[in-house]
């Protein structure tokens, strides 16, 4: 069974495996009842090693549907409690990279607001002082490399809010190619957007050993006019 247009596998051990994964894929069930990306993976594990009968694999962490890079699922219930702290304790490193149409204000700089989720309408806004229940926002961005009209930043938040950088980088007059939603002028013909989940850095939850992750970058769209910065 081929999963090469779900998933890449990047790594894999007996407590995770960490995957590349394509725009498109669930990572958590919806609505829509499609397929989601842990069963997926249940699939292919059970497809590798002949294994019948339940299989677990834990979500770590989310991706936006229409945003492909790395994704942390664990193997066993001891991985994903472990790794669930080490995210809720902010002890990982993430670096993602996106394609915006408008250059930044500045090459390089930090990005701080207060964010307020809408529910209904699966928006989250962006605030430059508190309101209610709102969530403080931050994260670090520099550009790395321009193509024609389209410029590649290469984005580190150092919280983790709903569409977080997909809101920010908004707010800031750059939205992400192919996102509509947050003001972009048109589609990508696949329905992404150009935002990949580029690296992780972690403790191993079980070897202690340092982790340290980096995704290809999707072949297809805008994203061939930046390879070169890979």
């Amino acid at each position: 069974m081929d999963f090469s247009d779900k998933f890449e596998v990047v790594f894999e051990d007996n407590h995770l495996v960490i995957v590349n994964k394509r725009s498109g894929i669930l990572v958590q069930g919806d609505e829509t009842g499609d397929k989601a990306l842990p069963d997926y993976i249940k699939d292919y594990l059970r497809v590798k090693y002949n294994k019948p009968g339940n299989i677990f694999a834990g979500v770590v962490h989310r991706l936006d549907r229409p945003v492909s890079g790395l994704v942390v699922i664990a193997k066993t219930s001891k991985a994903l409690e472990r790794m669930n702290e080490i995210f809720r304790e902010r002890k990982v490193e993430k670096v993602y990279w996106a394609i915006v149409g408008n250059k930044p204000p500045e090459l390089s700089g930090k990005l701080v607001h207060w964010m307020k989720k809408d529910g209904k309408v699966n928006v989250s806004r962006t605030y430059d002082n508190q309101i209610k229940d709102s969530l403080r926002a931050e994260l670090d961005y520099q550009m790395v490399g321009k193509s024609g009209e389209l410029y590649l930043l290469e984005v580190n938040p150092h919280t983790g809010r709903h569409h977080q950088i997909r809101s920010q980088l908004s707010s800031m007059g750059c939205p992400i190619k192919g996102d509509v939603k947050y003001g972009f002028s048109e589609k990508n013909g696949d329905h992404s957007i150009c935002l990949h989940a580029r690296r992780l850095k972690f403790i191993h939850p079980v070897k202690k050993e340092p982790i340290e992750l980096i995704a290809d970058l999707p072949g297809s769209g805008a994203w061939g006019k930046f390879k070169m910065f890979e």
